[in-house]
């Protein structure tokens, strides 16, 4: 990857090294944790960067295997050389490799997440060499209006304080007819069970749930793929 620029960003006193061109960022907007009472502590700011926080450092350890579901699942996500995209939830950087590989040295790759531990974790393992790394909420996303062309977000989806929002949010960065991802390496089923769960039929990632979320936060859903070895919906951004 060619090196086109280097941009230092700053997010609530952490400063994190950003690599590759990035798109300029909006002014500086903070969240009210008040704003929304969460559903669940899965879904709450502070009780997700507390879970991530102290499994950052054995995450990809914990999970060596995913690394081929990821670059399978960017492989399918249709992105072109030079296009814009942001790995929304990065965590430990797990799908910036296939996504700088996908957009090449011409694009623009951006990493956001809420939980430092996991950004200092991509970091440790070299994956801020493949673009920029941001400490940010991706409920309010300090981006301008319409400047991505696309959207991966693995394991995103059922951590959003509020969904619709949140998606419209994700919707608001990224042109009309840009793209989103929602992976998983594992299928909601396989999930469920991983954490001694039962589907229900209110699963927000049913695909009759999902759906109608989605168009109501300005995506149209166009693929739904729910395999013992992999969740991925893709969807395109509506006008």
């Amino acid at each position: 990857m060619s090196e086109d620029r280097t941009q230092d960003h700053t997010r609530n006193g952490s400063q994190d090294r950003a690599q590759g061109p990035a798109p300029d960022p909006a002014q500086d907007r903070t969240q009210d944790p008040a704003r929304d009472r969460p559903r669940d502590q899965t879904r709450d700011r502070g009780h997700v960067q507390e879970f991530f926080g102290a499994r950052a450092a054995a995450w990809d350890r914990k999970f060596p295997g995913d690394g081929p579901a990821f670059a399978t699942a960017v492989g399918e996500f249709g992105l072109r050389p030079g296009d814009r995209v942001l790995d929304a939830g990065c965590g430990t950087g797990r799908a910036l490799t296939a996504l700088r590989a996908a957009v090449g040295p011409s694009g623009t790759v951006l990493g956001a997440d809420v939980t430092p531990q996991m950004l200092a974790a991509a970091r440790e393992a070299g994956r801020d060499a493949e673009g920029s790394l941001l400490l940010a909420d991706v409920a309010l996303l300090p981006l301008r209006d319409g400047v991505l062309d696309a959207v991966f977000a693995a394991g995103l989806v059922a951590h959003l304080p509020d969904p619709g929002a949140n998606l419209r949010e994700l919707a608001r960065v990224v042109r009309p007819g840009g793209r989103l991802a929602l992976f998983h390496p594992i299928g909601r089923a396989a999930l469920a069970a991983r954490h001694g769960r039962e589907l229900t039929p209110d699963d927000m990632r049913a695909e009759h749930n999902l759906g109608p979320l989605l168009a109501g936060s300005g995506w149209q859903l166009t693929s739904y793929a729910d395999e013992d070895t992999r969740f991925l919906a893709l969807a395109v951004r509506t006008p």
